[in-house]
């Protein structure tokens, strides 16, 4: 009994220490964070090309549109690219055409009617965009995205200003259900363990990042690096745009701005499992191994705490021993501070983030299912089906770039 009790107890601290750690260093690093609400306002210099793939987004694809072609002190082209939509996401963006626009937007659609071999949709979809854009900067972007009126023209001029080559703008995340509510917060918080933002202007840290929410970077460095050419076997195609442009020397920007850029990630618990169902063995690089490795370290980091509390709160009523209580409430007291940051980059017309912190182990058996089912059904399907289409899973492996 002592041997499991001490073994028990040495987990205990070292999942506190491990939070303790990680999580103090996001909260520090991401305060020194640039605001982009603080960039003077003026007009971008250099032409801007926007591309929009979307397929069958015929709900959601025109409020990011307009949302755009309302940018304001920029020069600006906006490339809508209707990849093999069987909804009226093309007739949305068509309709567009007629809209009047008094500040010199140009905007044009491209239908893709068949995807070729070797190539994934989005990907495909943004080469073909970024092949008819005519602006020194490209930025590509997601059809349910939101853009506030001064982003494009703040972001260009911070760039010029920093003499950066590519910059992400973090995403302010909106739900829109009970289920959204508790796995955004989560989804945020498992996100310190992986790329350090404030280190990715860092030319000597291997930290890289991109979303495709906001992936903004030079015509130039587009082409550097290959393009989504290069990626078009990619399922997580942004972050690995992020890892081939730091990898290629160019300057990589991170800056926050809440409501700057708005997107719902997915509708309801489910659609965060599907998206989840997609990327997370990807993110593995399609390795067994190393996702049964992940997955369990996963659950121990995030489920031990709540469960040391009960255990600790039981032994301490029974026969007063508080060992067990003291590292899970040190665990949680980090949680709850990064579910207290968590605010700065939320929805703020949301639910109160707060109230979802008893939530955190059910969020994250939610999780951990997503991360099984990711591996399961790939292998089981013999790849991956995102939106209609299989993609091969011997192809993804082929096509797969390093885990860092």
């Amino acid at each position: 009994m002592m041997v499991w009790r001490v073994a028990g107890l040495a987990v205990g601290w070292g999942v506190a220490l491990l939070w303790a750690t990680r999580g103090g260093a996001w909260l520090r690093g991401m305060s020194r964070l640039p605001d982009l609400r603080r960039e003077t306002p003026g007009r971008g210099r250099g032409r801007l090309s926007v591309i929009v793939p979307a397929r069958n987004e015929g709900k959601s694809v025109g409020a990011g549109l307009r949302s755009l072609l309302a940018s304001k002190g920029v020069e600006l082209e906006v490339i809508a690219v209707d990849d093999r939509s069987t909804d009226e996401t093309g007739l949305v963006m068509d309709a567009l055409e007629q809209e009047p626009r008094e500040n010199g937007v140009r905007y044009l659609v491209e239908h893709v009617q068949e995807l070729p071999p070797g190539w994934l949709g989005k990907p495909h979809a943004m080469a073909r965009g970024a092949a008819l854009a005519t602006g020194e900067w490209l930025l590509f972007t997601d059809g349910d995205v939101v853009f506030a009126e001064e982003t494009l023209a703040r972001s260009l001029a911070w760039l010029e200003r920093e003499g950066g080559d590519h910059l992400l703008v973090v995403p302010t995340g909106i739900a829109g259900s009970a289920g959204e509510s508790m796995m955004l917060p989560l989804l945020h918080i498992l996100s310190i363990w992986g790329p350090r933002l404030w280190r990715v202007a860092d030319p000597d840290a291997r930290d890289a990042v991109a979303v495709g929410a906001f992936n903004l970077m030079r015509r130039t460095t587009y082409a550097a690096v290959g393009g989504w050419e290069r990626l078009r076997m990619e399922v997580i195609e942004d972050l690995r745009m992020g890892y081939l442009i730091k990898q290629a020397g160019f300057a990589s920007r991170v800056v926050t701005g809440r409501d700057m850029v708005r997107i719902r990630w997915a509708h309801g618990a489910r659609g965060v499992v599907d998206n989840l169902t997609k990327n997370v063995f990807a993110a593995f690089r399609f390795r067994i191994g190393l996702m049964v490795v992940g997955t369990a370290l996963t659950a121990i980091m995030c489920l031990l705490p709540f469960v040391g509390v009960v255990i600790g709160a039981i032994l301490d009523l029974q026969v007063r021993d508080r060992a067990w209580l003291w590292p899970s409430l040190v665990s949680v007291a980090v949680l709850t501070a990064l579910y207290w940051r968590y605010r700065r980059f939320a929805d703020p017309g949301g639910a109160v983030t707060m109230l979802w912190l008893p939530a955190f182990p059910v969020a994250a058996l939610v999780f951990v299912y997503a991360m099984v089912r990711s591996m399961v059904l790939t292998l089981v399907r013999g790849g991956v089906v995102w939106r209609g289409t299989l993609y091969p899973l011997h192809e993804l492996r082929e096509h797969a770039g390093p885990l860092r």
